[in-house]
């Protein structure tokens, strides 16, 4: 592309609007994540604070309620709304989140934009079509209808909570109606902030006072005492504190396999799958930075970012190395964690994207590495030792089938009941830990603790 192009699709994509249409364009036609994509938008556009937090709020909005922006869209548009133009599908997309979502701008100014939008981009013809679609809705906002959840539940519940069929099919089996229902509205939830304290550099305590003396609104961790939930999302990286090593930004969840991991001063710890870092660096507090602890990924952009995160943290006790895990060979270590790649259904708050990017094939595809990946740090664990699994999924086939396949063909690990450590709230009928959006307000997360015999 030659810089004249560059500049010509950068002036036909400018401001928050139409920067959002480029990126929602991007994450429909590639396999590029949604964080990804705006991380470098962010990086390389010259938007206001205020803007990147519009241009944050409106592309994961019309990705977190694009089955219900769709169903609306597809009962106004003349033919296939799915088969439009990308331009104007998601030109459409954004108007209507703003309609239905914003209130910062009144509908006839929000109509105005995405007309002119359109007709920069696509010709006047478009720009008509997506006038009168946006202002018959607006005429009748009050009675849009659904599918009638008598007639069509699983119709009724895709587009009104807006999740894939495939994936509310499975819920309403697991789960029944009105479960599915609270786990859908809890997906669709704006996500908290959660910071997780650097236990090197401070304690709760401290931290309060910290929080209290910038006016931050927050609620301690229902389960472990160093993860704070901030009630309102705020740039908190910008904050002294953060470039200081006085905390990390982490889902409470994250830190119930490392808990359950018991990790003690001077062990020898493997973190099987460790970028971006955070449970690393939290085990490393649990430890007081004393002992060894072996952090590999296979890609070497990502151990340079956890890395970069150790040294923000000044956490000593961290070896990172670049290897894939499947071919690492070291010594034995007293503990392991694995915290296998998975298909992040327990994520869905801070990742909106993954349920469109998700189906049963990958959920099926995924559990022979992650099996395989169970498989060999067993392989690395003294006896006596403890192996930690874990994913921030909520789906059973990745979850303890993996675990019970494992037991089955490994006689010599045990697994040890999860509620000698955690309330009873936290732990399934199998022993391990699985928390829910909607029950435990922080994302769905399994672990489970392996002994291996002495």
């Amino acid at each position: 592309m030659t810089q004249l192009e560059e500049h010509t699709i950068k002036d036909l994509y400018d401001g928050v609007r139409g920067l959002a249409v480029k990126i929602l364009n991007r994450v429909e036609r590639t396999d590029a994540y949604l964080e990804k994509l705006l991380d470098n938008e962010m990086k390389n556009s010259e938007l206001s604070g205020q803007d990147k937090a519009l241009l944050y709020e409106i592309v994961h909005g019309v990705i977190r309620w694009m089955g219900r922006l769709d169903w609306i869209l597809n009962g106004f548009y003349k033919g296939q709304f799915s088969k439009a133009i990308p331009n104007l599908k998601n030109g459409l997309r954004v108007a209507l989140y703003q309609i239905l979502f914003l209130e910062r701008v009144p509908d006839y100014a929000v109509v105005n934009e995405a007309v002119e939008f359109v007709k920069r981009l696509q010709g006047q013809k478009s720009a008509d079509l997506t006038n009168a679609i946006l202002r018959n809705i607006i005429r009748s906002k009050n009675a849009i209808r659904y599918p009638d959840p008598e007639e069509d539940l699983v119709g009724y519940l895709c587009a009104y909570y807006s999740h894939p069929s495939w994936m509310v099919k499975r819920y309403l089996n697991r789960f029944g109606r009105e479960s599915t229902e609270k786990l859908l509205a809890a997906n669709n939830e704006k996500p908290y902030l959660t910071l997780k304290i650097n236990a090197i550099k401070t304690n709760p305590e401290e931290f309060k006072g910290l929080l209290n003396s910038v006016n931050l609104k927050f609620e301690q961790g229902k389960y472990l005492p160093e993860f704070f939930q901030l009630q309102n999302l705020t740039n908190i990286t910008a904050w002294e504190y953060f470039a200081d090593g006085y905390f990390n930004v982490q889902d409470e969840s994250a830190g119930l396999a490392c808990r359950l991991l018991d990790a003690k001063p001077g062990m020898r710890v493997l973190d099987l799958c460790a970028a971006p870092g955070g449970k690393s660096a939290y085990i490393a507090g649990l430890m007081h930075d004393q002992g060894e602890i072996v952090a590999i990924d296979r890609y070497e952009g990502r151990v340079r970012i956890v890395e970069k995160n150790l040294q923000r943290l000044k956490i000593k006790s961290v070896k990172t190395i670049v290897a894939n895990a499947l071919e690492f060979n070291d010594e034995k270590f007293d503990r392991i964690l694995a915290d296998v790649p998975c298909s992040g259904t327990g994520t869905l708050t801070k990742k909106p994207d993954i349920k469109w990017k998700r189906d049963l094939l990958d959920l099926r595809s995924m559990n022979e590495l992650q099996y395989d990946l169970l498989n060999k740090a067993s392989s690395m664990i003294k006896p006596g030792g403890v192996l930690v699994y874990s994913t921030c999924s909520i789906e059973p086939e990745e979850n303890y089938d993996i675990i019970k396949k494992f037991l089955d063909n490994n006689p010599n690990f045990t697994l040890e009941n999860a509620s000698l450590y955690f309330p009873s709230d936290l732990v399934d009928e199998n022993g391990c830990i699985q928390t829910f959006p909607h029950i435990h307000h922080m994302d769905g997360a399994f672990a489970a603790k392996l002994i291996c015999a002495e």
